[in-house]
C-alpha cells in the first residue's frame, strides 16, 4: 500500500483496514517458557507485562531451594554456589535474608540484643 498526497492509503475497497478490525488479524498464542499457551497460563499477570515480577518469583523459588538444601545437608557456601550455579556472594545474601526470615528471630534482633539497643 502506498500513501497518497492527503495521507490516505491507496487500497482496494475489499481489503480490510488492518488496524480497524482486529478480527482480521491472526493472533498467535505461542505462550512462553511458563506455559505453552497464554490462555492456559497459571501466572496471575503475564511475564511480558511485568518481566521483573517473573524473574523475581524465579529468584524466590531458587532462594527457597537453597535454604532448604542447606537445612537438609549443611552444605558450605562454596558447595551451594557450585550446585545452584551462582556466586558465593549470592549464596551469602540468600543465607542472610533467610536468617532474617527465620522463626527463631531475626539476625537484626540478635545484633540489637547483643549491642544492648
Amino acid at each position: 500500500m502506498s500513501q497518497s498526497f492527503h495521507g490516505r492509503t491507496n487500497r482496494r475497497r475489499h481489503e480490510p483496514l488492518v488496524d480497524a478490525l482486529p478480527e482480521y488479524f491472526t493472533y498467535r498464542d505461542d505462550g512462553c517458557e511458563v506455559s505453552p499457551s497464554c490462555l492456559g497460563c497459571p501466572l496471575p499477570r503475564c511475564k511480558y507485562d511485568d518481566p521483573g515480577g517473573f524473574y523475581r518469583e524465579q529468584r524466590r523459588e531458587r532462594d527457597r531451594e537453597v535454604l532448604s538444601f542447606r537445612g537438609r545437608t549443611g552444605a558450605s557456601v562454596v558447595q551451594l554456589a557450585r550446585r545452584f550455579g551462582v556466586s558465593t556472594r549470592t549464596i551469602q545474601r540468600i543465607l542472610a535474608t533467610g536468617e532474617d526470615a527465620s522463626p527463631q528471630g531475626t539476625a537484626t534482633e540478635a545484633r540489637h540484643s547483643v549491642n544492648g539497643q
